[in-house]
């Protein structure tokens, strides 16, 4: 190819995964839907688009180390300690049952109606149980189910990427390794590949453990060395043994998020970037390579084999996992309707399915296709299908808003008190154990104690809440805790303003989103609290008490709206309002 067609090629392929990423984000929906026919689209219309021929034998490569890097971030978000009390048993049974199931019925299938060899069945088996958050996660925030519903298929796409990931190396090496030796030496080949994986990944998390404890990486440096880290050693891995480095990342990611005493950088924008724009690299060139011409023979047999892993594989692997547990009905359907396969599913099928084919496996070319093909067919479905039949089954979360109010002194659980006599369903989160035990007798749920931690310490979404509030008594922590944590919830974090001749280090100038305005401090509140004043929520055409501050709008809906620095929201008729309130205090009155 010339310089041109060089160029070329590579900015089209670069503007159409991020702009098909920025389309899907407008438009509520997950990027594959508009990735994966963009890129196919472009395969088959642009020449210049041809990842092939652009990157020649470096292509095969550089996906590879691409989804180590993906897996070593899932990795990352498994922090085993969540995994507690009713959602584990479902979980781990979604996992091992599934990756089993879901194997040894597509291969049985695979066969017969994709006309290939049992050694393809076998791989394109393994490639199909995967899932995994990229997928799960938008198609979820969509449609918002019941927060254990939406913590149990969180953790199921998060541990089944790696799963398959690791599944899908090791049954390559068996299949390749079973082709060119006898019997006797396959099993001594496939151990070797897990010990090289395995091996290097507890070198990597060494390194890294090393690398934390010893140097103490900022932000930047610690993203930077964990990016070289993870393609380092998986490309070590490779050299000495082909798609073993997809072990390693995982081992890395696992042992990162789990292992006491490493000093992560809680905040990874450009990790989480760079994530973003790999997938969208990913799946637009994986596409591109799939033509029209290979689709021919394989477009209605694949459609076939999506339609029995949704309508029966699928609710087959989710009645048997939930069985016995405490999960309704409608859960259980739920769960039962939720598998769409994503990026891991199209880069191991891109990386395996070539190395079959040049090793002769019979059907090994249909491989890729394929997997295309069912991973358009149940991402769409599901994509368009999962909210009505989440309604349909009743297990939609409810759309009033669900604050998170952080802090714990006597003020704070009154507000707390106050929003919930409003209607609202209010999650309370305090450090010290005397302003856990307030919220407690309140009658307000309380956070786990961990929660803030787990989230800011592995970039975990706060699952279910609609808004976090910091109104502690320090200005510092309220700023930065906020800053930290955008992004990890639906809504808007606000956070209390420092008062203005404040000293602290950063609270009056990081700025962002700040409640109340600048006279209603921590300290204001806690003054005029001391004097009697309290909260309270009344209907809007109720008259207010003299010398009263407007806090929050509950909408009928049931949307919150604060009082911000930059803004106060209007009433309308049918409002309830929530105020600060002179005078005698006394219990929040419910809106009439």
């Amino acid at each position: 190819m010339t310089t041109n067609q060089v160029l070329t090629g590579v900015g089209l392929i670069l503007v159409l995964a991020v702009g098909s990423q920025i389309l899907a984000g407008r438009l509520r929906i997950p990027s594959l839907i508009v990735l994966l026919p963009v890129g196919f689209a472009a395969g088959a219309l642009i020449d210049d688009v041809d990842p092939e021929r652009l990157l020649g034998p470096a292509f095969s490569p550089l996906v590879s180390l691409a989804v180590a890097v993906i897996l070593y971030d899932a990795g990352l978000g498994l922090n085993l300690e969540r995994l507690k009390g009713h959602t584990r048993r479902v979980v781990v049974r979604l996992i091992w049952i599934g990756v089993l199931v879901t194997w040894l019925l597509a291969a049985l299938l695979a066969a017969p109606l994709l006309d290939m060899s049992q050694q393809a069945a076998i791989m394109i088996g393994a490639i199909l149980v995967v899932s995994g958050p990229t997928v799960v996660g938008p198609l979820l925030g969509f449609v918002r189910p019941k927060d254990r519903l939406q913590h149990l298929l969180v953790w199921e796409g998060s541990l089944i990427d790696p799963v398959g990931g690791i599944l899908g190396a090791l049954v390559f090496h068996a299949v390749t390794a079973g082709v060119h030796h006898r019997p006797g030496t396959v099993a001594a080949d496939f151990l070797a590949s897990v010990g090289i994986g395995v091996a290097g990944g507890v070198a990597g998390a060494a390194l890294l453990w090393g690398l934390f404890r010893m140097l103490r990486l900022g932000e930047v440096l610690g993203t930077t060395a964990q990016l070289a880290a993870v393609i380092g050693v998986a490309a070590l891995c490779d050299v000495l043994r082909d798609n073993t480095g997809l072990i390693a990342a995982v081992m890395m990611g696992l042992a990162i998020a789990n292992l006491p005493g490493i000093d992560v950088p809680a905040r990874r924008p450009f990790f989480e970037t760079l994530i973003s724009l790999v997938l969208g690299l990913l799946f637009i060139s994986i596409s591109a390579t799939v033509t029209p011409q290979s689709l021919r023979h394989v477009a209605l047999p694949a459609l076939g084999l999506a339609a029995f892993l949704v309508l029966v594989v699928r609710p087959l692997v989710a009645a048997v996992s939930t069985l016995g547990t405490d999960l309704t009905r409608g859960e259980r359907a739920f769960i039962g309707w939720m598998a769409p396969r994503g990026i891991v599913a199209a880069a191991t099928a891109s990386t395996f399915s070539a190395g079959l084919a040049a090793d002769g496996i019979g059907g090994a070319s249909k491989i890729l296709p394929a997997t295309f093909v069912v991973i358009v067919a149940t991402v769409t479905l599901y994509g368009l299908t999962a909210s009505p039949v989440a309604r349909l089954l009743g297990v939609v979360r409810p759309s009033r808003s669900r604050p998170l109010l952080v802090g714990g002194d006597p003020w704070v659980v009154d507000l707390g008190v106050a929003l919930k006599s409003a209607g609202l369903e209010v999650l309370m989160w305090a450090g010290q154990e005397q302003q856990r035990e307030r919220v407690s007798q309140a009658g307000i749920e309380l956070a786990p104690g961990e929660l803030l931690a787990a989230v800011t310490g592995r970039g975990q979404e706060l699952e279910g809440i609609t808004a976090v509030f910091f109104l502690t008594a320090e200005d510092d922590f309220n700023a930065l805790a906020a800053t930290i944590l955008r992004g990890s919830v639906e809504g808007a974090v606000h956070h209390l303003g420092a008062p203005p001749e404040s000293h602290g280090v950063v609270a009056p100038f990081i700025g962002g989103e700040v409640l109340f305005g600048a006279d209603l401090t921590w300290q204001t509140f806690s003054r005029r609290y001391e004097h009697g004043a309290s909260l309270l929520a009344q209907p809007a055409g109720s008259a207010r008490p003299p010398g009263s501050d407007l806090l929050f709008l509950v909408r009928p809906d049931g949307r919150l709206d604060p009082v911000t620095e930059t803004g106060t929201p209007l009433p309308d008729p049918g409002d309830t309002v929530v105020l600060l309130a002179p005078g005698r205090r006394g219990a929040a009155r419910p809106p009439e």
